[in-house]
């Protein structure tokens, strides 16, 4: 067994001193949130400094929070989008990744660059405001799910993952009479699991914290989602607060004023925090998977 050396274990305890900054400096904000959404707000205004736990054990926040209609409306329309949008991105991304992937396909090199190139260009924000006008999409929550059906980067993911996949499977599978939806469903999906569940996560996640489409397409404050809500009550000063809940005191509303932003932030983030987990043995797997080839 070799002998550590004293620089050897000089450059260890850095290392692990510096890891741990680092750690504190990633971790602290969003537990200093957490301890000012559980804060009673005159204390929370007073604290100049460090929170190191609630100043003044408050949940009168989370209950006030849950009494907006805005917060409610705002996770319901989030869920509907989240429900409706998921299955059209799936099968859009997956259909043309195996279009991409493809070995016979003519004309295979301008198609690809035609499909990168809206990765870097696009007509802007004033001709897709006219595009959804036009199309009868404004005010509906389907302008937040249809413009994004398909995200060329998790197309180029899942295409590599499938490039992977040996060949003499779907040859051995054509020669039997398979088509290409029995290849596609029953052959290549099943190999490139870990792949789909890294899109399907990318787009969730996108779809959760997506803010701006719904600001520009939106006009009806009840079918803003949850991180629409969020901003607006956050950036506006509370006024959309104060103009959609008529039925909630005003004094009650003051009385938590500072506290209910750190509320809507936790409320916000916390399902994504609890939903990943379970899929990160999914997320280095399947991200090494759709990169074994450029």
């Amino acid at each position: 067994m070799v002998k550590r050396g004293f620089s050897e274990h000089i450059f260890d305890t850095f290392n692990i001193i510096f890891m741990i900054f680092v750690i504190f400096l990633t971790f602290y904000p969003f537990y200093y949130i957490i301890c000012a959404s559980f804060s009673e707000n005159s204390k929370l205004l007073s604290n100049m400094g460090f929170l190191w736990w609630p100043a003044g054990f408050n949940t009168g926040a989370y209950s006030l929070t849950f009494r907006f209609p805005l917060v409610r409306s705002g996770y319901r329309n989030i869920l509907f989008i989240l429900a409706a949008a998921l299955p059209i991105n799936f099968v859009i991304t997956v259909c043309c990744a195996y279009l991409l992937a493809a070995k016979n396909l003519k004309f295979k090199k301008p198609i690809v660059f035609i499909v990168m190139f809206t990765m870097f260009f696009s007509g802007g924000l004033i001709p897709s405001f006219l595009n959804i006008r036009s199309l009868g999409l404004y005010n509906s929550l389907w302008a937040l799910i249809i413009p994004g059906s398909l995200s060329v980067y998790n197309a180029i993911i899942t295409k590599t993952a499938m490039e992977a996949i040996p060949d003499s499977l779907s040859e051995s599978a054509r020669i039997d009479g398979a088509n290409d939806i029995y290849v596609l469903v029953n052959i290549i999906l099943p190999l490139i699991t870990p792949t789909l569940a890294v899109i399907i996560l990318y787009y969730a996640v996108e779809h959760w914290n997506s803010w701006f489409g719904a600001v520009i397409y939106l006009q009806d404050n009840d079918k803003l989602p949850i991180q629409a809500v969020l901003r607006s009550i956050l950036i506006e000063n509370n006024r959309i607060i104060n103009a959609n809940n008529a039925s909630i005191e005003e004094g009650l509303i003051n009385q938590f004023a500072e506290t209910i932003k750190y509320a809507l932030i936790i409320i916000g983030t916390v399902p994504v925090l609890v939903i990943y987990p379970f899929a990160q043995r999914y997320f280095i797997k399947g991200v090494m998977i759709g990169a074994i080839k450029g």
